[in-house]
């Protein structure tokens, strides 16, 4: 299992509350801390992140020993954390829909590294690509996602294709789900503190207790269907 904290904007513009939420993210159990790249950072938003900022998020997750991970959403993103060394990249589910030549150029100069692919926005019959080095997380663009939300849900992640989720529900109740039906990934947004209305992730946010039980729990039913049980 796989279990990646999404921290997004969830630091609130406080660029030194990253470290706090990298570590916290370790300690809450995840294999991965994973920030957003191009999107919403012009002069005066919340999420300006250049290149000394990433580098930064980069070591700090290396020393708390958590993998970084980067959703790139901008073509000016892109061309600034391409030359930057990390092991795998996320592409989410509004970049397939309004910069899909975005996203088949990042296919295409990558084929060795692992993609990331959200599909919240993805409405066609097949998948984007077909390339081996790509994993698909099934995904509901709402923020909240609510019950009347998940008529889709996979019944069976691996007959479907899908490697994993990311979820945008309250609670941590549809990631065991999707778990428990085969997901391998599971990518949650993470929050010190979900009364926080600075933007709206905060309340589909888990808590860094949240994200422990999600993570004991997730693992353990994860090694019973590996038993076959």
């Amino acid at each position: 299992m796989i279990f990646i904290a999404e921290i997004g904007m969830n630091y609130n513009g406080n660029f030194n509350l990253c470290y706090e939420m990298i570590k916290q993210a370790k300690l809450s159990g995840a294999n991965i801390a994973k920030f957003q790249v191009g999107w919403r950072d012009g002069p005066g938003e919340i999420n300006q992140l250049d290149k000394k900022k990433i580098q930064k998020i980069i070591n700090w997750c290396k020393y708390h020993e958590i993998q970084p991970l980067f959703s790139i959403i901008s073509d000016n993103a892109y061309k600034m954390i391409k030359n930057i060394k990390i092991s795998k990249y996320k592409i989410a589910s509004r970049s397939l829909k309004y910069n899909f030549e975005l996203v088949k150029k990042i296919v295409k100069e990558n084929p060795k590294k692992e993609i990331i692919i959200s599909l919240g926005m993805w409405n066609k019959k097949n998948f984007p690509f077909k390339n081996k080095n790509i994993k698909y997380l099934w995904c509901v663009s709402k923020y909240p996602t609510f019950n009347e939300d998940l008529g889709k849900f996979p019944k069976k992640f691996t007959k479907g294709g899908f490697y994993g989720y990311s979820d945008h529900t309250i609670g941590i109740e549809t990631c065991l789900l999707a778990i428990s039906r085969g997901a391998k990934i599971i990518e949650k947004h993470f929050t010190l503190d979900k009364s926080d209305n600075t933007i709206r992730d905060h309340a589909l946010s888990a808590t860094p207790e949240e994200f422990r039980k999600l993570v004991e729990i997730g693992n353990e039913i994860s090694k019973k269907i590996e038993l076959g049980i």
